[in-house]
């Protein structure tokens, strides 16, 4: 199983880049870059505990969190006042609130401080996901131990909340999934969460005869309902499912916005679907949802009822809607980007507008990989010692050597400073220290 070890890099050579920087008065490296990348990176034996929000764990095989990561929990930009993740999720939030309401009171209760530390069985389902499911690997997650991790999503809670009594709630939280490095993607990210259950009374309130239709039935599963499921059940839950959706993307993007839904499959719902949007001349899609898995509801108690369920990525919603071009931007503390998003009300309209373009620096890197090695792997080391500096990593050659059999990658690495210019001088430094960590981590063979 892999697992982060610390890089050494020499002292002598960690000294000289920081004399070089201090000699051309830059401050880039000086603090977040020139520490060793040791302090960036775990060293996880066997038994040493960790401490993650103020509660102990103890490491095993399974350990593959990286400082870098870590430091980024309990952020909670989705929190921080005028934020524009947190202006998003007031605005999905009102919605949620003006929109459904029973005796002139919001149905929907909502959560922003659950724990993004969750046990293996929250994250995935052991009804509705095999064990061996590819999202529970330590190549796509980052694990605390063998029982406990960062969520990857949101679902993570849908079972427990639903066990304490609750029938509408949201859920909005940082998650954390190892992927690739580009401008849409980061390791931590925001997504929210919606559930809604309905009994007998309330699904078919609405149908002349209630007598006639009933909630469950002893049948078989299809593509338009569960087993469990009649297909009044389904059709009806689908129908409202999608219509407070609809109705959610025409409150943020305006009222003669064009939708179309799509056929999807995710673990924790059936059917499910995708909700597309027409933006800026493109059809882009904008969040998963479905009729929520019958066994779930019945392993938290609520077997009388059935509902919905959808999730959708802050950050892609938040880019969409304010026109921001990169998801390391949510990250930066940059006033030129914090103040376009200060003193605004959460229904106004905002674009964002670019402060200044800096100039990218683009370095290659290429080596012989072992049987052992994965993508994901090395993305986590780029990000480890190279931060927010790096733009965007691409796997852009494979070779495999007719006689030794050997098989080499070469990735290209896009460096690029949200706040200032970055020198190629400065960029190379970085490459350097992630090809030694590559090399020493993971055992490849710098070519």
């Amino acid at each position: 199983m892999f697992f982060l070890r610390q890089i050494q890099i020499p002292h002598h050579r960690l000294k000289l880049l920081e004399i070089q920087i201090k000699k051309r008065s830059r401050v880039l490296f000086h603090k977040r870059y020139a520490d060793s990348a040791s302090q960036r990176t775990l060293k996880h034996n066997f038994g040493e505990k960790l401490e993650v929000l103020g509660k102990t764990y103890q490491t095993d095989h399974f350990t593959n969190i990286t400082a870098s990561i870590l430091c980024k929990v309990g952020k909670n930009l989705h929190n921080i006042p005028n934020h524009p993740l947190q202006l998003l999720y007031q605005r999905m939030e009102s919605y949620f609130y003006k929109t459904f309401l029973k005796r002139g009171n919001p149905i929907f209760s909502s959560y922003n401080r659950l724990s993004p530390v969750v046990t293996t069985e929250q994250n995935f389902d052991s009804l509705l996901v095999p064990h061996d499911h590819i999202s529970r690997s330590p190549f796509d997650s980052y694990y605390l131990n063998s029982n406990y991790m960062l969520r990857a999503h949101t679902s993570a809670h849908q079972r427990d909340l639903v066990q304490s009594g609750l029938d509408a709630f949201i859920v909005v939280g940082d998650v954390y999934r190892r992927d690739a490095v580009d401008a849409t993607h980061y390791p931590v990210f925001h997504q929210v969460e919606g559930v809604r259950l309905f009994s007998d009374f309330e699904l078919f309130s609405q149908v002349s005869d209630p007598t006639s239709v009933k909630l469950f039935e002893n049948g078989v599963k299809d593509e338009w309902k569960q087993e469990k499921h009649t297909l009044e059940t389904s059709t009806l839950i689908g129908h409202n499912l999608k219509t407070t959706l609809e109705g959610l993307m025409r409150a943020l993007f305006g009222e003669d916005l064009k939708m179309q839904w799509v056929n999807a499959y995710f673990p924790f719902t059936h059917p499910s679907w995708e909700l597309e949007i027409f933006h800026q001349g493109e059809w882009i899609e904008m969040l998963g949802c479905g009729v929520m898995q019958q066994k779930l509801l019945d392993s938290a108690g609520a077997s009388s009822k059935a509902g919905w369920a959808f999730g959708l990525g802050l950050e892609r919603l938040a880019m969409k809607l304010y026109s921001i071009p990169d998801i390391r931007l949510f990250w930066s503390t940059d006033s030129g980007f914090l103040n376009q998003f200060q003193h605004k009300h959460f229904n106004e309209n905002i674009t964002y507008k670019a402060v200044s373009k800096y100039p990218q620096c683009a370095n290659d890197i290429s080596f012989w990989i072992p049987d052992s090695f994965t993508s994901n792997d090395f993305y986590d080391i780029v990000r480890s010692v190279g931060g927010d500096l790096v733009e965007q990593v691409k796997l852009i050659d494979e070779f495999k050597h007719p006689k030794t059999g050997r098989s080499s990658h070469c990735y290209r690495i896009v460096y690029r400073h949200m706040e200032k210019t970055l020198t190629q001088e400065e960029a190379n430094e970085v490459h350097q220290l992630i090809e030694a960590a590559a090399a020493s981590q993971l055992g490849v063979e710098i070519r």
